[in-house]
């Protein structure tokens, strides 16, 4: 009994802690994304648009391979000392967390984000050549925003099932590249 009261309330802290933070990731990227893009032209919002985009299917490609991959082969790396092996294994202890970030929150927020670069390039180009129709070209960007999205989870899904292991290696690396580079900046700053 007292493990379910425990069970749900981690649930529940997880719940606030994700919608938290899909708010403020959300506001940080469309922020960041609609300012560069209020200061470029047509090819530089295109290449942001296929940026943020091909983040999208890059987290959609991690979640899928985190709860594709098995945990035996990473405890033989974290016990070989491998760089990012236990940070793997901890990922993948945490895989529905992991999977639900990197799928729905930036998954979400990068699709959220491109339809409305779509909608600022749509703008753009009526800005530059107003006898275009507008709902044919909103219905071809949309179509390509769609199209390079899922095309490329599509791939990214097929790509994480079968390497599964190295992309979560990949990423445990990367994760601890990260903490690495942290616990390095903290102890400058205790040295001060």
């Amino acid at each position: 009994m007292v493990k379910l009261k425990k069970s749900r309330g981690n649930i529940r802290n997880w719940i606030i802690a994700i919608i938290l933070w899909s708010f403020f990731l959300a506001i940080a990227v469309s922020f960041i994304s609609e300012t560069l893009i209020i200061k470029t032209n047509l090819i530089v919002t295109l290449i942001i648009l296929v940026i943020i985009i091909s983040i999208g299917v890059l987290f959609d490609t991690i979640g899928v391979a985190v709860t594709a991959c098995s945990e035996v082969p990473l405890n033989s790396m974290a016990a070989r000392k491998i760089k990012g092996a236990k940070e793997a294994i901890r990922l993948l202890k945490n895989a529905d967390k992991v999977s639900n970030f990197c799928n729905d929150v930036i998954g979400d927020i990068c699709g959220i984000v491109s339809g409305a670069i779509g909608a600022i390039l749509v703008f753009r180009i009526l800005i530059i050549n107003p006898t275009l129709e507008s709902a044919l070209l909103s219905a071809a960007v949309t179509g390509f925003i769609s199209s390079l999205t899922i095309g490329g989870k599509a791939t990214g899904k097929n790509i994480a099932i079968k390497r599964c292991e190295s992309i979560v290696l990949k990423t445990g690396y990367a994760v601890y590249a990260l903490s690495f580079l942290s616990r390095i900046k903290n102890r400058k700053r205790k040295k001060l």
